[in-house]
């Protein structure tokens, strides 16, 4: 996502001592990665906009080798990787754009997506420059979109992907929460307009997962990974409002996507 495009949680996923990825557990499960081939989708969370280290021929999508995809096929080594994600991504683009690099012989996609259609840049430029009345308004307008359209776009996309790929393992992943509420943060935002921020992205990961579920495909929500990591934290895993690089702005760090993103894609993959 891009702040003029944003797309931009509450379980967090724990792997048993049987399933623990270490030493044989590791061994084994790199083993079967290798038999995969998989295509990571999406939006700018899924590219990495904010993680830096961007790949220079992604250009504008700014794929990150810091990314939870990349991360994920660095550690686990499949067959063959696609990283089609890109920032900015609506679920028209991600149907127009990027199931193209899908197959009938893909095994493993991931995406995120509906964070730009519902219209979170918006939201967080209203939220920021216009004060508390036009936040609430705005993202009940957000909300709105969510319960009326963003559905029908939900299904167009995983309709699109069973029919390229109708054996593959789809994980769909949500968005975080950005504030922790009566956190750290002196200035800026109303916790009023905080709250309704992070209940919209909780709205947002509800119907997705509603739809992700109607497929037959598994969601993967982050909010319990990034707890203890939002803005207004000590170490916040989401970049705050930067008036030196707003492409960045409300999109994971580094740290975001390898202790935030990918631990929950891991245990879904």
């Amino acid at each position: 996502m891009k702040l003029t495009r944003f797309t931009t949680f509450s379980s967090a996923f724990l792997l048993a001592g049987a399933l623990a990825l270490t030493g044989a557990g590791a061994a084994q499960a790199a083993q079967q990665a290798q038999g995969v081939d998989y295509v990571a989708l999406g939006d700018s969370y899924s590219s990495g906009v904010g993680a830096g280290s961007y790949d220079s021929g992604s250009g504008n999508c700014k794929r990150s080798t810091k990314a939870y995809p990349a991360l994920w096929a660095a550690k686990s080594s499949p067959t063959s990787f696609a990283f089609a994600a890109c920032s900015g991504a609506r679920t028209g683009d991600v149907i127009s754009g990027q199931l193209s690099r899908l197959s009938a012989a893909t095994d493993l996609v991931s995406i995120t997506v509906g964070g730009n259609d519902a219209g979170f840049a918006d939201v967080m430029t209203t939220c920021v420059l216009q004060g508390e009345s036009a936040c609430i308004t705005r993202v009940n307008k957000a909300r709105s979109y969510v319960d009326s359209t963003l559905p029908g776009q939900l299904d167009s996309v995983y309709n699109g992907i069973r029919a390229k790929s109708p054996s593959a393992r789809v994980v769909v992943l949500g968005y975080p929460r950005f504030y922790k509420i009566g956190g750290s943060c002196a200035v800026g935002l109303s916790d009023r307009s905080r709250s309704a921020i992070n209940s919209a992205a909780d709205y947002l990961n509800a119907a997705t997962a509603k739809r992700a579920a109607d497929h037959g495909y598994a969601f993967a929500d982050v909010a319990g990974s990034f707890s203890g990591h939002e803005i207004c934290t000590p170490s916040p895993w989401l970049h705050s409002l930067n008036w030196g690089n707003i492409g960045e702005s409300y999109h994971p760090t580094a740290a975001g996507q390898s202790g935030g993103y990918l631990p929950v894609m891991s245990s879904q993959a």
